[in-house]
């Protein structure tokens, strides 16, 4: 029998229009189920040990980031806090910078993904803070001034952190609250945690990290395991310390 061919054209259309509705609406749902998956809506227990006098930690965007604002001041002693300070620590073999913490501007405030973005581009640390340390002070990588370390490394204190130039940051192990050991250091720009040089639970140096110095496993705040930093043991030319995060970042 013969068919008619508007009747034809006609359903042809309603069939492909059902057909594209249907795809679309499945890419939306995907696409809202991906969004929600980066959203959350409690804070990481990590950042319970952050230094609640300098920080104030919140989720932010809908729970797809965190803000992280601090004062920059760290709570332990070093010799860049001036000998007005109860803090003051006396390191007369460091070869002080000009300012002192005390007359600077430490604050920072940085956002960073709520859930990082493991599948994301590789990218290399800049100048400046590349994360913020449990103590409320900023991590920077391994240059200084577009240079290497070796040119400032006298004037770091005994945590491996000065001023010089902008915020009091920390280039080396910051050994006033990791130091040979499994403790959290702080958080990185991308998201993901650093940890001090040995692994969880084992007490040992890990052996499968990554070029960034980062691998999947369980952390003392998250034992099922997640991806994260560790300071990569070993030594720096002639600090005799180890760089505290040289990157590139894995979470971007």
């Amino acid at each position: 029998m013969k068919k008619n061919p508007i009747i034809l054209l006609t359903s042809l259309f309603f069939i492909a229009l059902i057909a594209c509705s249907s795809d679309g609406d499945d890419i939306a749902d995907d696409q809202i189920a991906t969004d929600d998956d980066l959203a959350v809506t409690e804070l990481h227990a990590a950042f319970a040990e952050f230094n609640t006098e300098a920080t104030e930690i919140y989720l932010s965007d809908g729970g797809t980031t965190v803000t992280i604002e601090t004062t920059g001041l760290p709570n332990h002693e070093t010799v860049y806090w001036g000998e007005e300070s109860d803090l003051y620590r006396e390191e007369p073999d460091v070869r002080l910078t000009p300012s002192i913490i005390s007359s600077n501007n430490n604050a920072t405030t940085i956002s960073i993904d709520a859930v990082p973005d493991l599948d994301g581009a590789t990218i290399s640390t800049q100048l400046g803070t590349v994360g913020i340390a449990v103590s409320g002070s900023s991590l920077f990588n391994d240059q200084e001034g577009g240079g290497t370390l070796d040119q400032a490394a006298g004037s770091l204190d005994w945590t491996g952190a000065h001023i010089g130039p902008g915020v009091y940051h920390y280039h080396l192990e910051p050994k006033a609250f990791t130091n040979d050991d499994d403790n959290l250091v702080g958080i990185l720009l991308d998201g993901v945690f650093l940890y001090g040089r040995r692994d969880y639970p084992s007490n040992e140096y890990p052996t499968d990290l990554d070029e960034s110095g980062g691998h999947f496993g369980p952390t003392p705040h998250n034992p099922d395991g997640e991806y994260h930093y560790h300071i990569i043991n070993e030594v720096y030319s002639t600090t005799g310390s180890y760089i505290a995060f040289a990157g590139p970042y894995q979470g971007y």
